[in-house]
């Protein structure tokens, strides 16, 4: 016992590499709060200065596997060197590939899915004590949140998970085999998490899920909410000045949902809503479960209720069978209904997926074309969005020290980026900047202060 105990306490350093979305980057820093908490591992920059390793990986990009694979070979030179590193690769390659990582990397010591890395203390104890190699990647109901140490705010914002997986099974998506389907946490357990956050200094709070809108949960009066009613009680929260949500879907967009944005103050005027094709004929094939017309219902609801609400979108280029009139009608859905940002992206079939298995028709010099064709639109939209921005007064959520010395970092209320010149005590304070310049993906403002 001694033994196991003198090798336990020598863990000193964690780092975790993560990649992907919100979620992935809630579930890092809630596995970094559990090794201190467990081990009283401080996190460093960089991996050669770790005792533990962890990857947190996300399948939904192309080449994901490849990538993690790539990563773990320069991981493998740290540890050739100090043979009692330990090295995990949890999230979603993890939960996909299983056992297979450790047959390509045999240096792997752990593997686990995005439901077990609660389970992350024990596992790493078993490996001190018997030098053994674990794979953890089934698909327990959530439990891991009731093994979670208390949140830790980081910040002046931060995120909690409200729902797990998805059941929608759009025809590209890994999502639902790696996460499972959709499971929401409990109404009281969430309102909890919230307040710890708020209690940490925290003054924003984003709601997390796959479909985020899809929560159903059992609330304190044993019936059942959805989100909307999730979301009035945590605006109720003391200390909470803004309340975000993502990633929704536009199936759970209800006429309801769209009126909370202008019933609670709280609620910022932005929304992130994913549409992938402005086609009727492959939102069908895709497996979106509504067409283009129903979007634009959603749109026209929420800019009725909220007329300054920022909109951003995801779009695939090139799903296979993709014609010419297709992507034609994406463009005219990005013209109609103008974002503010978007995200855009090539079709590349993931391993596992009912697209997978159809023919990868659309030529790759296709795709690139129409990925730039589309690329062009939606930056000129960014553009327009930015410059709109030059001479108005906004409230900033000053977050963070920028890059350039003496300079301040913070989020408008629609979630655009602002830089402008500050000091590190006003960090989590909400304050008035006029904006002075507009950049591809940013602001440039002047604070205001009280005597100006």
């Amino acid at each position: 016992m001694k033994n196991e105990n003198q090798k336990l306490q020598s863990l000193d350093t964690l780092f975790i590499k993560t990649y992907g979305c919100q979620m992935n980057e809630y579930d890092s820093g809630r596995m970094a709060d559990m090794m201190k908490q467990a081990y009283g591992l401080r996190l460093v920059a960089t991996p050669d200065l770790a005792d533990v390793i962890l990857m947190n990986t996300c399948s939904v990009r192309e080449k994901a596997e490849d990538k993690v694979y790539s990563e773990l070979g320069r991981y493998k030179k740290l540890k050739d060197k100090r043979p009692d590193m330990i090295i995990g690769v949890g999230g979603c390659v993890g939960q996909q590939e299983g056992d297979r990582i450790q047959k390509r990397a045999p240096y792997v010591d752990i593997v686990f899915g995005p439901q077990t890395y609660h389970r992350l203390p024990e596992m790493i104890k078993e490996i001190r004590r018997n030098r053994v190699c674990l794979t953890e990647i089934d698909m327990p109901e959530i439990e891991k949140f009731d093994h979670l140490p208390k949140a830790e705010s980081h910040g002046a914002s931060g995120c909690v998970t409200i729902m797990e997986g998805c059941d929608k099974f759009c025809t590209f998506c890994v999502v639902p085999y790696t996460r499972g389907p959709e499971i929401s946490r409990p109404v009281s357990d969430i309102l909890d998490e919230c307040r710890e956050l708020l209690a940490g200094g925290a003054v924003e709070i984003s709601l997390l899920g796959q479909n985020v809108n899809a929560y159903r949960g059992p609330g304190p009066d044993e019936e059942e909410w959805d989100f909307t009613m999730l979301l009035y009680a945590v605006a109720e929260l003391a200390g909470l000045k803004r309340l975000r949500f993502s990633t929704s879907h536009p199936m759970e967009m209800t006429s309801e949902l769209c009126l909370a944005f202008a019933e609670i103050p709280q609620l910022m005027p932005y929304l992130h809503l994913p549409v992938q094709s402005g086609s009727d004929n492959l939102l069908k094939v895709m497996h979106r479960g509504h067409n283009r017309e129903t979007y634009f219902r959603i749109i026209d609801e929420l800019r009725e209720h909220c007329p300054d609400i920022a909109l951003s979108s995801d779009f695939i280029v090139g799903y296979p069978g993709e014609t010419e009139e297709d992507f034609e009608a994406t463009l005219d859905l990005v013209r109609r209904v103008d974002y503010g940002s978007a995200f855009c992206f090539k079709y590349s079939p993931r391993p596992g997926t009912p697209a997978s298995k159809v023919e990868d028709s659309v030529p790759e010099d296709v795709k690139d074309i129409r990925l730039q064709r589309l690329l062009a639109l939606t930056r000129e939209q960014t553009r327009a969005a930015m410059e709109s921005q030059i001479g108005k007064i906004v409230e900033v959520l000053v977050e963070k020290e920028s890059r350039d010395a003496g300079d301040m970092a913070g989020r408008t209320a629609d979630f655009k980026i602002v830089h402008f010149k500050g000091q590190k005590r006003q960090i989590g304070q909400i304050m008035p900047v006029r904006i002075t310049e507009a950049y591809g993906q940013s602001l440039r403002g002047e604070l205001i202060l009280a005597s100006d």
